[in-house]
């Protein structure tokens, strides 16, 4: 293991450098001007270079959430790194206003992104994929950990942190009875739409039976993406629903996404909590926009003018067997409304089928004694025994206890801005404790 700056140890190091780390950098560096005085932070990001859902971005597909969502806006609407800022930096401003819309495309919101990160290219460290969190014990206690961190190359790095910020993302679902067949090229998550599809027979003209297994945002996207950029593919989108259901964003709704609302959650007990999670669970999950639900509709009623049937949306559909042929993937399907049961075959399939959040315990595996069931304080720090004087903050995991915004960009202002004055107080604290240590003799 080549140790980097073994003698170092950072004021904090993130894990993963998404949208969640990257408003935390804004904050601290932010706060930096109030508190008189810089942390000294750093960020290991896993890709080699910046990018948000990059294999996700097909063409025409847009934000759900306003752009004054972005990264500062609901902290600071005087940031430079707001999103109206990035379109006056780029020429862009009036011509935006124009759209007169509040939703800008994914891939504009992509490259604003990566323009703000571009800001904090002497803080990030990209191509390094962490493998691990570590105790670093002095005497009977925890006083900092040890992140270890792998490179493009295989060669293994440590570098050390009085506080580490997780915010690793989710993982791609991958749902039976697809696991055993997980390494079959044809079969794939949305996660790798984008440079996945390009290998298919579609691509090149060549007819292709496409499955799409999801019934969310993910799953309506690809379908229509096939329908309108490879005229060669016949898309069956398999749901286990009785419908496509639509996104529920109306003003009143909205409301559960505010910082404020997040208090509110979390003052709750842990029964509250889940039937809150429950009662606006389609907002999020397994839903899709209204307008896009309206435009597979479309597609699907001029097939019965034309009595051309490319493609098809199956309801109430459980997908009960996968098996691998050379002639493609054949799937059983069990109809739930008739019980019958039918077999399929198709040139591959796309796993719209979400994610996991639960990378950060994997990473965590070496500490987890000192921790309490993962779960946090109000300020996403996580609840430790007293020996971890080093602390643990969690980013886009702390869903059961802060709400449904948490995995989302809503409240990534506010949330920065708490686990950045959790930071400074750290800091402050570990400074004084300092000289008390060195007149005991530490």
């Amino acid at each position: 293991m080549n140790t980097l700056n073994s003698k170092t140890v950072h004021d904090v190091i993130g894990v993963g450098f998404g949208p969640s780390n990257l408003a935390l950098a804004i904050a601290l560096q932010e706060l930096s001007e109030s508190e008189g005085r810089a942390l000294d932070a750093v960020f290991l990001e896993k890709q080699a270079d910046y990018r948000w859902h990059g294999n996700t971005l097909v063409g025409g597909s847009e934000m759900q959430i306003s752009f004054l969502k972005d990264l500062v806006s609901l902290r600071n609407p005087a940031s430079p790194y707001s999103f109206v800022n990035y379109l006056h930096r780029h020429g862009r401003l009036v011509d935006f206003i124009n759209l007169g819309t509040f939703y800008p495309s994914r891939m504009e919101f992509n490259d604003y992104l990566c323009w703000v990160a571009r800001h904090f290219n002497n803080q990030a460290h990209y191509g390094e994929e962490v493998l691990r969190i570590e105790p670093v014990h002095l005497d009977d206690q925890v006083d900092h950990l040890r992140v270890v961190s792998r490179d493009a190359q295989g060669r293994e790095h440590a570098r050390y942190g009085r506080a580490v910020v997780v915010g690793s993302g989710g993982t791609p679902r991958i749902v039976e009875p697809f696991i055993a067949l997980k390494d079959d090229p044809r079969i794939f998550h949305h996660a790798q739409y984008l440079s996945r599809v390009q290998t298919l027979p579609c691509a090149n003209g060549t007819p292709t039976r496409v499955a799409i297994v999801g019934s969310g945002q993910s799953a309506a996207e690809a379908f229509i993406d096939l329908h309108d950029t490879y005229p060669a593919a016949s898309v069956d989108m398999i749901v286990r629903g009785s419908a496509l259901k639509p996104a529920d964003d109306t003003p009143f709704v909205n409301d559960i996404f505010s910082p404020a609302y997040t208090d509110l959650v979390f003052d709750q007990p842990p029964q509250e909590r889940r039937k809150l999670l429950q009662e606006y669970h389609n907002t999020n999950y397994s839903v899709v926009d209204p307008q896009l639900i309206e435009r597979i509709y479309g597609i699907l009623y001029r097939q019965k003018v034309s009595k051309v049937y490319r493609h098809g949306v199956l309801c109430r559909q459980q997908i009960e067997t996968a098996r691998s042929t050379e002639q493609g993937i054949e799937l059983t399907l069990h109809d739930l409304s008739t019980g019958d049961r039918r077999q399929r075959r198709y040139d591959a399939v796309v796993l719209a089928t979400g994610y996991e959040r639960r990378s950060h315990r994997d990473l965590l595996a070496p500490v987890e004694q000192h921790l309490q069931q993962f779960e946090v304080d109000r300020h996403y720090r996580a609840l430790t025994s007293p020996e971890l004087k080093a602390a643990v903050f969690l980013q886009g995991f702390c869903e059961a206890s802060h709400g449904l915004s948490d995995t989302l960009l809503s409240v990534l202002p506010a949330r920065s801005e708490e686990i950045g004055r959790a930071l400074y107080a750290l800091s402050a604290s570990q400074q004084l404790e300092q000289p008390r240590a060195a007149l005991a003799g530490i």
